[in-house]
């Protein structure tokens, strides 16, 4: 299994949940090879999310670009690396 994880700056948090239930969760979960995801949400407007995929091209193909974003959240880090383990 391969991971991306992600973090964010969150500067419209209603912004940022709408468009993580309404667009972000129902697109990732259609995408080939979907796992599994986590979003997390913290203090001083930062958030960081894991989404893993089957294989190490599924999830390079879902990894977002540095800067993008929309509604209030706009990715600073994005890496891809294969999940060491899980319980």
């Amino acid at each position: 299994m391969w991971a991306i994880v992600t973090t964010e700056d969150v500067t419209d948090r209603k912004g940022a949940d709408e468009m993580l239930r309404e667009h972000a969760i129902p697109m990732v979960k259609q995408a080939p090879g979907f796992v599994g995801a986590f979003w997390v949400r913290f203090d001083g407007g930062r958030g960081t999310s894991v989404v893993v995929f089957e294989t190490e091209e599924q999830a390079r193909v879902g990894a977002p670009e540095v800067g993008a974003g929309s509604r209030g959240v706009t990715f600073t880090n994005v890496m891809v690396g294969e999940v060491a383990a899980h319980a």
